[in-house]
């Protein structure tokens, strides 16, 4: 109402003060609503310690889940647990979930839905492992890809690694692929980080509600602590298809992902000490 009125310094107080209570308002073409920012507090019982947590959101798809479950139980030789967060809101989902009940499998399920931001937030609050691999459900593992993680990770400079990095181009505006070994950032598709980093730099931005530059922004944090990005060459992984980039309209896409990039403009434009090579 008060954007509509053109008070804008208003609005965006309002705004403000919204988010610090732990909810957004978030645009659409059909008018504004308020959206939570974070998963309510787990009543679960505290999981067993173990060395990583292999993190996954699920926003339907079943079958992609399934096949990055199976390879996950199949290739991993670190002591493990794979985390599934629910953010489908599909019932089907749900009960499919419920009966892949393993040891070393735990689903967190988010009613309503969140952001994918947050959903990763909700992930890595409830990790168990000192490591944490977050992967898009498109991904499946060919081999041991978690054990290079690890060892990467035991260099107390490295901040994040994975198969998957990106530099930027001039400017902080385009990114593209990079072998590195040194990268800006690290993408979400495999992105291993120590927990204790993630939970220090508040985790994922939550207002990243579409899933694209989340993991650019993700990797700035991390690295703003003094840390490097590595890509590891040669991991055994593949990347199927993007679900959430394929299923979302060209032109709605095109704009969460300007205003995603606006996000991270906003934050870190003047932080060019953290561009590679600079």
């Amino acid at each position: 109402m008060r954007r509509r009125e053109r008070d804008f310094a208003a609005a965006d107080a309002l705004r403000e003060r919204l988010r610090e209570g732990g909810w957004d308002v978030v645009d659409s073409p059909n008018g504004s609503e308020l959206q939570a920012l974070t998963a309510p507090p787990s009543v679960d019982p505290k999981p067993a310690a173990r060395a990583v947590t292999l993190l996954t959101v699920v926003h339907g798809w079943r079958a992609d889940a399934e096949r990055w479950l199976l390879s996950v139980f199949t290739h991993t030789k670190a002591d493990f647990e794979a985390v599934i967060v629910d953010n489908s809101g599909d019932q089907q989902i749900a009960g499919w979930l419920a009966s892949r009940a393993a040891e070393r499998l735990r689903v967190i399920t988010l009613d309503p839905p969140l952001g994918f931001a947050a959903a990763v937030n909700a992930g890595i609050e409830a990790a168990a492992g000192d490591v944490v691999v977050l992967f898009d459900p498109g991904v499946q593992l060919t081999g041991d890809a978690v054990s290079p993680l690890l060892e990467a990770l035991e260099e107390s400079n490295v901040v994040a690694a994975g198969p998957f990095g990106l530099r930027s181009v001039g400017t902080m505006k385009e990114f593209h692929q990079s072998t590195g070994p040194d990268v800006e950032a690290i993408e979400g598709y495999c992105l291993a980080f120590r927990r204790a980093d993630a939970v220090a730099v508040g985790g994922f931005d939550p207002r990243f509600r579409f899933y694209r530059i989340a993991d650019v922004e993700f990797s700035f944090r991390l690295r703003d602590r003094g840390g490097r990005a590595v890509v590891i060459p040669g991991l055994p992984v593949e990347r199927n298809e993007h679900r959430l980039w394929e299923s979302t309209e060209p032109a709605e896409r095109e704009r969460l992902s300007k205003r995603n990039m606006y996000r991270f403009l906003d934050r870190w434009r003047h932080r060019e000490d953290l561009l590679v090579g600079k």
